[in-house]
Formats: C-alpha cells, sequence, structure tokens
C-alpha cells in the first residue's frame, strides 16, 4: 500500500464507502428504533432510504473488490441513487410534517420520473454507434443530470417546511458539489484527475454525515419536547404542580431561603360561566405570561391547578412584598381579572408540602377580606 494508492486508487475508494456504510448503519439503528417506538412515517421512509443507501455502497464495495464493471450494474447504482435520495429527502420533509396525496404525488412522482428518463439507457446502444466508452458515457448521462434536477427541487421546496434549514441546504450544497465532480471526473478526464478524485471520496462522507447530524438532532429536539411536556402545563406552558413540588422539595431539603406565591384569580368561575372557556383560557395564559415573567429572573412560576398559580422565589434579595404586590398590579392592569395573593417564607423544619400549604393560607385569607390583595402568612 503507497500514499497514492491511499489518495486516489481503489483503497481511498474503498475506505470512502466503508466509512459511508458505517455512517449509515448508525442512522439507520437510529431511525429504525424511532420508527418503532413512534410508528410516524418520516422514520419509516428514513428507515427504507437508509436501507437502500446501505445496499447501494455494500454493491459498490463488492463490486470494486470483484473488479466487476458492467453497464447494467452502473444502471443498477445509479438508480438505487437516485431513489434513495428521493426516499431521504422524503424522509426528512415527513419528520417535521405530515404528508398527504400532495406530497406522495410528488415524491412518487420524482422516482417514476426517474424511471422513464432511465429508459435513455437501454435505448442509446441502438441509437449510437460509438466506442464502449462513449455508449457507456452517454447511456448514463440521462440519469446523472436527472440528479441535478432533483437536487434543485429539493433545495427549493423543502427547507420552508423543516426545522434545521441552513444543515439541510448545507447538506443538499455538498450533494451538488459531489455529482458535479463526479460528471467532470468521468465525462472530462476519464475518472483519473487526482484532485477530483479525492474530492469525489471525501464529499459523500462530509454529506452522510451532516445527514446524521441532521437526523441527530431532530432526536434531541424530540427528546426535549417529550420532556418540556411532561413538566409543563399544556395551556399556560408554566410548570405543572409535580415539577413545581419536586423543585421546592429540592430547595427545602437543601435549607435555602426561599418565598412561594399563592395566586388566585377572582372570580374565575363566573368568567367562565358569562363569557365562555375560550375567554377563560386565554385569561389563564395572559395571567401565566406575568407570572413568567416575573419569576424569570428570580425564580420559577408553576400552575398548580385549576385557576391557581404559584411562583417560588429563589433569588435572597428580591423584596417579597414588593414582588408580589407588582405581580397583583400587573395582572389587575393587564387583563380583565384581579388575583388574590398570598405568600410564605421557608424556615427551618418546613417541608415542601407544608410551605406551600401556608401560601396557600394566606392567599385564602386574601379572597376572603376583599380578594384582589395581598397577605403574608403569619
Amino acid at each position: 500500500m503507497n500514499v497514492v494508492d491511499l489518495l486516489f486508487g481503489d483503497l481511498a475508494s474503498l475506505l470512502s464507502n466503508a466509512i459511508i456504510v458505517v455512517i449509515v448503519a448508525l442512522m439507520f439503528v437510529i431511525s429504525l428504533r424511532l420508527f418503532l417506538d413512534r410508528r410516524k412515517k418520516g422514520y419509516m421512509s428514513m428507515t427504507i432510504s437508509l436501507v437502500i443507501v446501505g445496499i447501494h455502497y455494500l454493491l459498490q464495495l463488492y463490486l470494486t473488490l470483484s473488479g466487476i464493471d458492467t453497464s447494467l450494474t452502473a444502471y443498477m447504482l445509479l438508480m438505487l441513487k437516485i431513489i434513495s435520495f428521493i426516499l431521504i429527502n422524503m424522509g426528512i420533509y415527513q419528520l417535521y410534517n405530515r404528508t398527504n396525496r400532495k406530497q406522495y404525488i410528488f415524491f412518487y412522482g420524482l422516482m417514476i420520473m426517474g424511471l422513464v428518463v432511465s429508459i435513455l439507457h437501454f435505448s442509446v446502444p441502438n441509437m449510437y454507434n460509438g466506442t464502449h466508452e462513449q455508449v457507456r458515457l452517454l447511456q448514463d448521462i440521462g440519469l446523472e443530470l436527472y440528479v441535478f434536477v432533483l437536487i434543485f427541487l429539493c433545495f427549493y421546496t423543502i427547507p420552508s417546511y423543516i426545522g434545521q434549514q441552513v444543515k439541510y441546504q448545507m447538506a443538499l450544497t455538498v450533494y451538488f458539489f459531489i455529482q458535479s465532480v463526479h460528471l467532470v471526473n468521468a465525462y472530462m478526464y476519464g475518472n483519473v484527475q487526482p484532485l477530483l478524485s479525492i474530492a469525489a471520496n471525501v464529499l459523500p462522507i462530509i454529506y452522510y454525515f451532516l445527514l446524521f447530524m441532521l437526523l441527530f438532532e431532530r432526536v434531541v429536539e424530540l427528546m426535549q419536547a417529550i420532556y418540556n411536556s411532561s413538566i409543563t402545563d399544556g395551556l399556560t406552558r408554566l410548570y405543572n404542580r409535580k415539577f413545581f413540588y419536586n423543585r421546592v422539595s429540592q430547595y427545602v431539603g437543601r435549607h435555602l431561603p426561599v418565598y412561594i406565591l399563592f395566586s388566585d384569580i377572582d372570580n374565575f368561575k363566573k368568567l367562565n360561566d358569562t363569557q365562555g372557556h375560550q375567554m377563560g383560557d386565554d385569561v389563564l395564559k395572559q395571567v401565566a405570561l406575568i407570572m413568567k415573567e416575573e419569576a424569570e429572573e428570580c425564580g420559577i412560576a408553576g400552575r398548580y391547578g385549576g385557576e391557581e398559580m404559584v411562583v417560588m422565589v429563589t433569588d435572597p434579595s428580591v423584596k417579597m412584598d414588593a414582588f408580589a404586590e407588582r405581580v397583583r398590579s400587573r395582572i389587575e392592569k393587564e387583563t380583565i381579572v384581579t388575583a388574590s395573593i398570598g405568600y410564605s417564607k421557608y424556615k427551618n423544619g418546613l417541608s415542601a408540602e407544608e410551605l406551600i400549604k401556608q401560601a396557600d393560607e394566606a392567599m385564602y385569607r386574601a379572597k376572603m377580606s376583599g380578594k384582589n390583595k395581598v397577605v403574608k402568612y403569619a
């Protein structure tokens, strides 16, 4: 083995294909696991496309090692490349969108069009009497140029419908250069131009690495979304009761000086009965936003149940009476409702449940003594 073989020869091509097979195998495992867990069409399309990509590169490895190079094997490799490219892009689209009949017609139409273009492969030998090499090149030119059509269609139709647009467009740009390098090297230099040969081996690795990162980051997005949905309230996007209670327990367990603010929207049932549940939901979102904004720099806010919202203030420099009054005042000024608010301070020996209960009792006294006021637990 010498440096020339490692950079330009069959060994370089074998090494490149082997690396791609490993990357594709990792993507396949991730995609298959997601499909088995979530049964989403995007993962099924991605999994199938990765199987085809794997077959394509394994076949290419076998043909390189065995020295087989015929018109039929070249056609098979090219069709596998086109079909897997279409399915991968369909899978990426489906990772972020539901697929209706229009999208299926688009993607499967691209495959059918590829089969139509491939007719040229079989008709060229009967139409052109050139050398064997010239006939081989002409047989594949239709499908090779069709790949550019696919790249541009995907580049201009898919990015606006998915996340990670920049990474996706980078991958398509790299694929464009892969195809350009391949055509220039094959049709102008007979696959012997050294720099183009290096690019032809390196660029596919970059392309599949970008696809791997796109799929991996989508998994991270999904995990984050699942985690967020498990700890937040679906309507207000505040932390849910369980998460809030656990966080209070953590601080109380470490004997840290925290405050609990407990609020209840005044006359909320009457609002629901007279103006409808949609108005009630809108008010809950408005009050929740105020709670979240006020707690952002000094603690966390949660929805404790119904129209009850809570804040744990962890910053010891906060003047709690002023903080609670500011929350009450903003609710009165910025919404169509008012709120009764109570708060309590942690003292040694209190449990998280007792601390929250004290704030609740203070809120209850505020409600019983006229509403729309702040009461400190005493």
